[in-house]
């Protein structure tokens, strides 16, 4: 039988409700990021890169990336490409005349496509075939498989389940991510909170701009639409969709849950979310995480 087509099901996502509300996974609704980044990600990149004569060095690297910085939540992919940008920058891999490979490869194919997952990587790589593409595709199998083992039965941030709760009286909720599939089916489902969500959407269906333009975008009111998230991404996918921003303050999540489900929701609802109240949220999110990393100020 023929699959169906992923951009399809985001098309095809219609109003229910007058308002929607798109809530990042990773970091935002689950406290998954630190162990899946420094027990995952991290370590196997320096594995299958060849980077352990520099470990320390990609470590830093790879957390500022993907947790203490601007680029915090990224694809994956990107996360990869980045930290070898990074660490050619560093005077310390330098002096040791460390090997890094050329990412060209694989930034040519994050060029082209928009759904960076490991299935469109599989069929770029059958046309391209290059050895970096076949080293970043088991990276990222090896990634997965160390997920399933160790991110297991982790709960929702305080007041997550709350705020589902009460907001699925009034908006149609959806998952907008840049983690696969499988992995939003399990977290979401293990612990009993993917009954309050129309549609899961992961990597497989574009970037996070791309799932809100196809779900969202001209079928609410651009007041009527809210993203949830913890990282400047989720800003820009909200930014790119004329839709507001609730952030998730990175280190703050209890605190930033809870006052949505008291105090946010309800400014939303009323329409009294615009303006001077999402701009202070703002200002405190965008001092959460810096641009330059701390081995360059």
């Amino acid at each position: 039988m023929k699959k169906e087509d992923p951009h399809q099901l985001l098309k095809s996502f219609f109003p229910q409700k007058d308002f929607f509300i798109g809530i990042d996974s990773d970091g935002c609704a689950f406290d998954t990021m630190e162990i899946k980044h420094k027990k995952c990600f991290g370590p196997h990149a320096i594995a299958f890169l060849g980077l352990k004569t520099i470990s320390v060095y990609a470590v830093e690297a790879w957390d500022f990336i993907n947790l203490y910085s601007k680029t915090r939540g990224c694809n994956r992919f990107l996360g990869l490409i980045y930290m070898v940008d990074l660490l050619r920058e560093r005077p310390e891999v330098s002096v040791r005349d460390a090997f890094l490979p050329d990412m060209t490869p694989l930034a040519e194919w994050t060029r082209q496509e928009t759904r960076l997952s490991n299935t469109a990587l599989e069929n770029y790589a059958q046309n391209a075939p290059h050895p970096l593409l076949d080293t970043a595709l088991q990276w990222s199998v090896a990634v997965n498989e160390s997920i399933n083992k160790i991110v297991n039965n982790i709960p929702p941030f305080a007041f997550v389940r709350d705020s589902l709760e009460k907001l699925i009286q009034n908006a149609d909720a959806m998952v907008v991510s840049s983690a696969p599939l499988a992995s939003l089916q399990r977290e979401w489902g293990e612990n009993g909170i993917d009954k309050y969500i129309r549609l899961l959407a992961g990597q497989e269906m574009g970037t996070k701009t791309e799932q809100l333009r196809l779900a969202a975008f001209g079928k609410y009111e651009p007041q009527k639409i809210l993203i949830i998230g913890d990282a400047p991404g989720d800003l820009k996918a909200a930014r790119g969709n004329d839709a507001l921003f609730y952030p998730i303050l990175p280190g703050r999540e209890e605190e930033s849950w809870e006052r949505f489900y008291k105090e946010g929701m309800d400014r939303f609802f009323n329409g009294l979310y615009a303006g001077e109240y999402q701009d202070r949220l703002l200002q405190e999110f965008d001092a959460c995480l810096p641009s330059v990393p701390p081995w360059k100020r």
